[in-house]
C-alpha cells in the first residue's frame, strides 16, 4: 500500500450499503455468496445463493446488524472482513471440521474479500487489525479465526488463487498476536487473539 494512502476500516452499516454492494459486484464477491456461506445453514444457503443471499446481507446492513467491516483506501471501498459472535454463523456452529475448541464465547472472523486493484498490498492485515479492535469495542474477549497455513508442507511455495484464501492467511494473523489453538486439517488452523486491557 503506498505510504500516502489513507486507510479506514469501518462497520458495514446502512449508510455504507451501496459501497458494500459495489465492492462485491455482480458476482457477490465469491460466486454469489454475498458472505452468507457461514452465516446461513447449508440448506438455506443453497436455496438463497445469489440474489437471496444478497437480500439477507442487505437486510442485516440496513438494520445495522453489522455483518462485517469495510476497508476504504483514499475513500474507495477496497476490502471486506466478516466478523461477529460465532453463534451468529449457523453453518460454522454446525461444522464438524471447525467445531468449537471449548465453551468460551468467541467472535469469529470467517471471510476476507479484497478487490483486485488492492490485492497483495497488505490490506488483509489492516482489515484484521480493524476487526480485532471492533470486536474489543463490542466487548469481545476472544477473537477466533480459521486461516490457511501456507507454511504447511502441502502448500509451501504455492500461491493461492483469488478465493482459496478467503478465510485468511495464518502468517498474517500471527503478525498481530493470534496463536494456534487447533487444526481443522493439515492446511487449516484455528487461531485466537485474546483481548486484554483493550489490546488484541
Amino acid at each position: 500500500m503506498p505510504e500516502q494512502s489513507i486507510i479506514q476500516v469501518l462497520p458495514a452499516t446502512a449508510e455504507r450499503w451501496s459501497d458494500l454492494e459495489s465492492l462485491f459486484g455482480t458476482h457477490g464477491a465469491y460466486a454469489g455468496c454475498w458472505c452468507m456461506f457461514w452465516r446461513l445453514n447449508r440448506a438455506d444457503f443453497n436455496r438463497l445463493k445469489g440474489d437471496g443471499a444478497k437480500a439477507v446481507l442487505h437486510s442485516m446492513t440496513c438494520k445495522n446488524r453489522v455483518p462485517g467491516l469495510l476497508a476504504y483506501v483514499n475513500g474507495q471501498a477496497a476490502g471486506w472482513c466478516s466478523i461477529g459472535p460465532r453463534e451468529h454463523y449457523k453453518a460454522l456452529e454446525a461444522s464438524r471440521i471447525l467445531k468449537r475448541v471449548d465453551d468460551q464465547p468467541v467472535w469469529s472472523i470467517v471471510c476476507f474479500f479484497v478487490t483486485k486493484p488492492f490485492r497483495r498490498q497488505g490490506l488483509m492485515l489492516e482489515l484484521l487489525r480493524g476487526a480485532v479492535e471492533y470486536a474489543r469495542q463490542q466487548g469481545a474477549q476472544v477473537v477466533e479465526s480459521y486461516p490457511i497455513d501456507m507454511q504447511s508442507s502441502r502448500l509451501a511455495g504455492k500461491r493461492l488463487n483469488s478465493s482459496s484464501g478467503y478465510m485468511g492467511i495464518a502468517s498474517v494473523f500471527s503478525k498481530i498476536g493470534f496463536v494456534e489453538v487447533g487444526r481443522a486439517s493439515e492446511t487449516q488452523l484455528i487461531m485466537r487473539s485474546y483481548i486484554t486491557n483493550g489490546n488484541g
